[in-house]
């Protein structure tokens, strides 16, 4: 019997292994970070050690560490959660060899399958399907490719390579991301299925020979080869669903597999597919299974680990559709660049549970309001997951508990996310991992352009109601209430389409007297109601809310049709250093990798400068223009904070505007 659980992991899938802990009535313990010592899932756990450092390496990637931190909490298990050691055999091993119940499959199996190449010829005795695969640059045959580590997995080391010329370089970068986030930068080469769908079994075992397939889940919306859109079931033929549990079940037989597990295929338009990896662990998507299927994967964990035989002898019966997204950290129009910050406020409605098997709208959450997003990890914030009697009512339900969160602080996925499930595209289940790449149009804000002015409007009338209320004299007039009217108050927000001036004047009763913007763009409006917090606003005859949440001189405004954040800009500027022109400057907290050019040296505009590495991916810094290297500030190795000068580029005189 598991009594005391270790979670050797972080975020939300340790709070998620915590909540099925505290149902079953087992004691559970946390590891963690220096970076990670206020998070949510610390304060959850009944005990927590401590990891000094903040990286991976130095901390959640240390198993000298984890098992003595296991020691001193008096655990009897450990749970490796996904990512990080959870694929990693020594780490299997060294935890049996302690003593410990390896809540896992066998060392033995995370072996096979942890190497890619020899799980391919393994997999392929077994009769399993297989894409021509190379470990050679010079042996490839024939383009598209796709470059992979042999080693993880999350999307983490991948290229696809569509000619020659540009194979060693993404070979090699692949290498350096793929040590960078495994420990191990061994990388192969497949050939690349264009219009694929990603389609992948859960599959489990128990240590009396029983293999079951529990379903199956299509996760072909992706960004960097990452998944940000999964569900289950797929929509496919019966009889193409039984060729792959068959063949999931069949892998998972040929290495006696025990515990969770996933057989990831590609499939392709022509309805065949092949083995891409096997996951020895517990899918970040796993929450879409339980919901169709009312099973708690944890739980099924727990018990095989305790020698239990599975309480189920076949695949389940699947009741309704559930789609899940993974709401990141990022900005999706800038290539998907990591955001990191405080995240002031997290609240998403309509959500009946957490951690658990839910029929309707169910959160996974690594995060709080007030939750710090750091550099050093990665950048998926959490998981909502909706369930309904069908796919269409999913994707509607999901699509609006999106819209309506108020996510301050850090950029987000969330629009992007929005778009997807709202597209004709997604309904019509006209979907591959090039979904991204073919609809250009999903990358659009949900908040129209045209509705900025409100939105500043909004923040500006609210900023008055708030001064209106602290006011110690003369409290119930309005704000800049003169007896004479003369100009107007105005208010200048930086938001991320430029600035926005807003010029209103409010009467004595504390109507909207007259507004205007820098846009031009200013409809009829009729101030109905102004809080600190919520304005309501007749817009040409339909009432609109927005919510008004500030912090400091940051507005987040979150209204019918979208959201927006504006920063206040000071009326008089303090003087700013000037830029050298051509400066590029750091996204966001991170190490220069690679430096590829020299001072002195032409450039060609999107020609790569150097590679900088942040929350475990890596991110090129690319010549903005035609020109000559006039500075590289930062040596490779180098740390670097938000706004640091990368490099300087001076532009040709003729090089175009």
């Amino acid at each position: 019997m598991i009594n005391r659980l270790l979670v050797a992991n972080r975020g939300e899938i340790a709070r998620r292994v915590f909540a099925t802990c505290r149902a079953l009535g087992v004691e559970t313990v946390a590891v963690h970070s220096d970076a990670d010592a206020d998070a949510p899932f610390v304060a959850e756990a009944d005990r927590a050690v401590r990891l000094p450092g903040h990286t991976p390496a130095e901390t959640y990637l240390r198993i000298d560490l984890i098992l003595d931190a296991a020691r001193k909490a008096g655990a009897d298990a450990v749970h490796p959660g996904y990512g990080f050691l959870a694929e990693n055999a020594e780490f299997a091993g060294a935890v049996t060899d302690a003593g410990l119940i390896w809540v896992g499959p066998p060392a033995k199996a995370i072996a096979a399958m942890g190497d890619k190449m020899a799980a391919k010829a393994l997999l392929a005795d077994a009769g399993v399907p297989m894409l021509s695969t190379w470990t050679d640059a010079d042996q490839v045959t024939g383009f598209p490719v796709l470059v992979k580590a042999a080693a993880g997995g999350g999307g983490r080391g991948m290229r696809v390579v569509r000619e020659a010329a540009g194979l060693a370089e993404a070979v090699a970068s692949a290498r350096r991301e793929a040590a960078a986030a495994f420990g191990d930068g061994t990388v192969f080469i497949e050939r690349y299925v264009e219009g694929g769908r990603h389609v992948e079994v859960q599959i489990f075992g128990d240590s009396h020979g029983t293999v079951l397939a529990l379903g199956e889940r299509d996760c072909s919306i992706q960004r960097r080869h990452q998944k940000i859109v999964e569900e289950a079931p797929a929509v496919l033929a019966r009889e193409l669903r039984d060729r792959l549990h068959a063949a999931a079940v069949a892998a998972g037989r040929a290495v006696e597999y025990v515990g969770a597990g996933t057989v990831e295929f590609l499939l392709g338009p022509d309805g065949e597919f092949f083995f891409l990896e096997m996951n020895t662990r517990l899918q970040v998507e796993h929450p879409v299974t339980e919901a169709v299927t009312g099973l708690d994967l944890v739980r099924l964990q727990l018990l095989v680990a305790e020698g239990e035989p599975l309480p189920l002898a076949a695949t389940p019966p699947v009741d309704g559709h559930a789609i899940e997204v993974r709401l990141c950290a990022e900005d999706p129009a800038e290539g998907f660049r990591p955001a990191t910050g405080t995240l002031h406020r997290f609240a998403i409605p309509g959500v009946v549970g957490e951690f658990d098997p839910t029929k309707g709208l169910r959160l996974d959450s690594g995060v709080t309001g007030g939750s710090t997003v750091s550099v050093h990890y990665d950048s998926m914030l959490a998981k909502l997951v909706a369930w309904a009697p069908t796919r269409a009512g999913a994707a509607r339900a999901l699509a609006r508990a999106l819209a309506g969160a108020e996510l301050h602080g850090v950029a987000t996925n969330r629009d992007l996310l929005v778009r997807i499930l709202r597209s004709p595209e997604f309904a019509a289940v006209e979907i591959d991992t090039g979904f991204l790449d073919r609809h250009p149009e999903v990358f659009t804000f949900l908040l129209p352009a045209d509705q900025l002015p409100q939105v500043a409007l909004a923040a500006a009338l609210a900023s008055a109601a708030d001064r209106r209320a602290g006011a110690r004299v003369l409290g119930g007039l309005p704000s800049g209430w003169r007896n004479v009217p003369a100009f107007p108050q105005f208010t200048r927000y930086a938001g991320t389409d430029g600035e926005v001036e807003v010029r209103y004047r409010l009467d004595r009763a504390g109507g909207l007297a007259e507004w205007s913007t820098s846009t031009g763009v200013s409809p009829a409006v009729t101030l109905v109601e102004a809080t600190p917090d919520r304005v309501t606003l007749d817009v040409d005859g339909l009432r609109r809310v927005f919510r008004v949440h500030r912090m400091g001189s940051e507005f987040f405004v979150d209204g019918p049709d979208g959201a927006a954040s504006l920063t206040e800009l000071p009326r008089l500027p303090l003087p700013t250093t000037e830029l050298a022109a051509g400066s590029l400057l750091a996204p966001l907290p991170g190490a220069v990798t690679r430096v590829h050019v020299e001072v002195g040296r032409r450039v060609a505009a999107g020609d790569l400068l150097l590679t900088l590495e942040a929350m475990k991916l890596e991110h090129p810094v690319l010549a903005p223009t035609d020109g000559v290297v006039a500075a590289l500030p930062v040596p490779a190795g180098g740390q670097v904070d938000t706004g640091t000068v990368l490099a300087v580029v001076d532009p040709d005189e003729e090089a175009p505007q």
